[in-house]
């Protein structure tokens, strides 16, 4: 039977597991997100799957090649999906099959085109915001007026929300990073409220028996109470427990983040706007909207998460800096002559 194929509950305990098996254990011992192992063997499953299911171990460069090939010209996927399907077959060799790499400088990587990210004017923002309610408009309250990705703000924990300094602290954030946010003096009555109930949503589920929650790392076994601790609850928990995917333990969890884009795409749509607004694009213009206010780039950089200024300095294409503080010399056409002479105007066709 094939490494891909079906457990045999035959086999016996010693027998040895199956590729995808020891990919996922590998990836657990490491600390990746369960997000990530869930991509990262779904592109093993695929590149198995495209050589006829031969083994990695039998296979190299030029294969990995040929199936990037495969995704960047059949499949016709963005740069940055390709570079994730790189990203999955390295762990898998390096990690997995503990396989030396002479080949991998071979390995083209796709570069990602720089993309200008979608950002609205405070009126449109205003407009959006005034189509969501209830929990879905305090959490977009937050992604604008906190600069959160959606993620951040529907894995907030009740502890990580500091009223007494009116702030976020964001945990293990992209690059497993911590930083601290703001918390807008306009959400914090709504938050409280909103914890309230939450609380005694809380309670109701522990009577229930499923009123805990996922803990980090290796904390449920140190602390084996603690995931039923009012502190590590979270903000924005949904409605109904489910299983834990790993564990398979009744938990309650949070909101998933299809919900947010669901309302998101349907306020944008009653606004009556044309550009394309996810509720990313929220962080986008709170990055921008600072700026414009007059707020330092580090200190936006720092709000934001960012390694890099110059990931931070893409917001500035709004701004009337730079390129933009340029004046289009179809303007200076409509403008009276410095030396006396006519006016000049552009008009437009007449029938």
């Amino acid at each position: 039977m094939s490494e891909l194929g079906r457990q045999d509950p035959r086999r016996n305990a010693t027998a040895k597991p199956r590729l995808l098996d020891r990919v996922r254990e590998q990836l657990r011992l490491r600390h990746y997100s369960y997000r990530t192992e869930q991509q990262y063997v779904q592109w093993v499953r695929r590149f198995v799957l495209f050589h006829g299911r031969r083994h990695p171990a039998a296979m190299g460069g030029p294969e990995v090649e040929a199936f990037l090939s495969h995704l960047a010209t059949v499949r016709r996927v963005s740069a940055s999906t390709q570079n994730q399907a790189l990203a999955a077959l390295l762990f898998l060799y390096r990690h997995v099959l503990n396989v030396e790499l002479p080949w991998l400088d071979e390995v083209v990587r796709a570069k990602r085109p720089q993309r200008l990210p979608v950002v609205l004017s405070p009126a449109e923002v205003a407009a959006v915001l005034a189509h969501l309610d209830g929990v879905y408009g305090l959490i977009a309250s937050l992604l604008y007026g906190s600069g959160l990705r959606v993620l951040e703000a529907l894995r907030l924990r009740v502890k990580d929300v500091d009223f007494e300094y009116q702030r976020l602290l964001i945990r293990d954030a992209k690059g497993g990073k911590d930083r601290v946010a703001l918390l807008p003096n306009v959400a914090m009555d709504p938050l409280q409220r909103h914890l309230q109930r939450v609380r005694q949503l809380h309670s109701a589920a522990i009577d229930a028996g499923h009123g805990g929650a996922e803990l980090p790392m290796a904390l449920a076994r140190k602390y084996p109470h603690a995931h039923l601790d009012w502190s590590w609850q979270y903000v924005f928990p949904a409605g109904r427990p489910s299983r834990d995917p790993r564990s398979a333990i009744l938990r309650r969890h949070h909101l998933h983040e299809v919900g947010m884009q669901r309302r998101m795409r349907a306020a944008v749509r009653r606004a009556g706007l044309t550009k394309l607004a996810t509720p990313h694009t929220l962080r986008h213009c709170f990055a921008t909207h600072l700026l414009e206010s007059g707020a330092d780039i580090r200190t936006v950089q720092e709000l934001l998460g960012h390694k890099d200024v110059a990931t931070t300095q893409i917001y500035t294409h709004v701004l009337n800096r730079g390129v933009l503080g340029a004046r289009s010399p179809l303007d200076r056409l409509n403008t009276a002559d410095p030396t006396g002479g006519a006016r000049s105007r552009v008009t437009p066709d007449r029938d």
